[in-house]
């Protein structure tokens, strides 16, 4: 099968599209579902609006949709992170059924067991930079055990939102990524003791602790208070385990650790929590 390679973009141009009436960008983010069941977010600016991956039912997402308001055939494109199961469960479906615009790096097309079922015109390779309307996007990469992992970071009227979970280890890559970001979708996967102790097998404990794998809680505290996070930075602590953590020990682990680093949630740094099943949401 062949793919639609991106150019490469260096500037945005701004279209009407990215305006609402009153000529105010509007930017917001909606957790439809987060967790090792499925994970799909909703990015808007202004009238641009961008899912990120695809992994629960077509079903759940239109409803989901529906309740913000928002048609599932109106979206201006779609964003796959990786190829696991709980980002792409619904692709086929949802990409055949709505005919949008997919975008994702080479090696994980080769990876998407559905790629020979998608409409050739709707697959568009990317490699670092390119546009969506008039977001500015750029890919970059996350150290998970997939073929081509990538976070993104959306660029809109001199704001900077980013999106990255799913990473094994905190590298330069990512810190830089995150660096100037007033709002974060961040993995708070586990908590290191519930999963040393849990019923998981020796193997899938390893994998999940590697160097691919997932990030503590411990490690997203970590993430946030290398950074600096700009006043006011809101973080969503996201891809939280059922079995090895809780939204309850997630939050306080990583306030905990920021406060005791001089950076106070809910002043300098505004925490939300996400859900598989509860959509979580901020509008900016």
């Amino acid at each position: 099968m062949t793919y639609k390679t991106l150019n490469l973009v260096a500037k945005v141009r701004y279209n009407s599209k990215c305006e609402t009436a009153g000529g105010e960008a509007v930017m917001q983010v909606h957790i439809l579902a987060s967790g090792s069941t499925g994970n799909v977010a909703l990015f808007k600016f202004g009238n641009t609006r961008i899912l990120v991956d695809v992994g629960i039912s077509t079903r759940r997402i239109e409803n989901k949709l529906a309740l913000l308001g928002v048609r599932a055939g109106d979206l201006d494109g779609v964003l796959i992170t990786h190829e696991h199961t709980d980002h792409i469960k619904g692709l086929d479906v949802f990409i055949r059924r709505y005919h949008l615009p997919v975008f994702a790096r080479g090696a994980t097309w080769e990876a998407i067991p559905c790629r020979d079922k998608l409409p050739a015109e709707c697959c568009n390779t990317i490699d670092k930079e390119f546009c969506i309307g008039g977001v500015a996007l750029e890919a970059f990469s996350i150290p998970h055990d997939a073929a081509d992992p990538v976070g993104f970071a959306f660029h809109y009227r001199q704001k900077k939102w980013v999106m990255a979970t799913d990473i094994g280890m905190i590298t330069e890559n990512i810190l830089k990524a995150l660096t100037g970001a007033q709002l974060a979708v961040l993995e708070s996967n586990h908590d290191r003791e519930m999963l040393i102790n849990g019923p998981y097998p020796r193997f899938l404990k390893q994998r999940i602790m590697g160097r691919y794998g997932h990030l503590s809680n411990h490690d997203t505290a970590s993430i946030l208070e290398r950074i600096a996070p700009q006043k006011q930075m809101q973080v969503f602590l996201a891809h939280l385990s059922q079995q090895n953590n809780n939204p309850t020990l997630a939050y306080n682990t990583v306030s905990q650790i920021l406060a005791r680093k001089g950076c106070h949630p809910g002043e300098d740094i505004k925490l939300h929590l996400t859900y598989p099943d509860a959509i979580t949401s901020y509008r900016g």
